[in-house]
């Protein structure tokens, strides 16, 4: 199968902070390995080791572990548990014991909320995952909002690579991936406890219904179940 999904479909790379560096022919070499390997490259560019670098604002109860670059403008809230390689960019939140695992990248004036997980996954500029939220192996575009309770399954019960629906040839293509979580386009949402299966794709400006479970590709309007 064809592997192959231009993320620029998705995302308007030139409008968000560091976007052209997201530059790629193929949304799915932004993720997995080529994502560590990209924030890795990102924060020994920003003075990173294996130590974290903090320009932000971190409560005291937050626990920071590793390769962690914190920008200014950032805030990170109390019980909150960031593991790196991880980029927090300008202006962006982790709150209350939020949770992120590592492999992560969050754009400027991004949200990682109360109790919400991320792992392997980008938030591009102003994406809110504001409340119990999971985020897994998953790329949130410019100014999504994932409604609480929302959750982005990145695993098949068999393990098995992940397939997608391109959204421009209705063809079914390999990601290449075993975990792979939804590629949600610029300004669109989901409403509180949604579930989005692995490999689903939400176009810019659709969305998914409160506690509707959705998989496939969303090219316009809203997801009702």
């Amino acid at each position: 199968m064809s592997t192959s999904l231009n993320p620029r479909i998705l995302f308007q790379l030139d409008k968000v902070f560091l976007g052209e560096q997201f530059a790629s022919s193929d949304v799915f070499q932004l993720l997995g390995k080529p994502l560590t390997a990209f924030i890795e490259k990102l924060l020994r560019e920003h003075g990173v080791s294996d130590q974290p670098v903090i320009k932000g604002k971190v409560h005291p109860q937050a626990i920071i572990e590793g390769a962690v670059y914190i920008a200014e403008g950032a805030e990170v809230g109390p019980f909150a548990y960031i593991q790196g390689p991880t980029f927090i960019g300008p202006g962006a939140e982790v709150r209350h014991a939020a949770f992120i695992r590592g492999s992560a990248y969050i754009g400027a004036k991004a949200v990682v909320g109360h109790t919400t997980e991320v792992k392997g996954s980008i938030f591009f500029d102003e994406a809110k995952a504001g409340h119990f939220a999971y985020i897994g192996d998953s790329i949130l575009g410019h100014d999504v909002n994932l409604g609480a309770g929302t959750k982005l399954a990145n695993l098949k019960l068999r393990g098995n690579e992940v397939s997608v629906i391109h959204p421009e040839t209705d063809e079914k293509i390999g990601s290449g991936l075993r975990k792979l979580g939804a590629l949600i386009g610029d300004k669109a949402q989901t409403g509180c406890n949604a579930v989005l299966s692995p490999g689903s794709i939400l176009m810019p400006n659709t969305g998914v219904l409160p506690c509707v479970h959705y998989l496939g590709t969303l090219k316009r309007g809203f997801a009702k179940g």
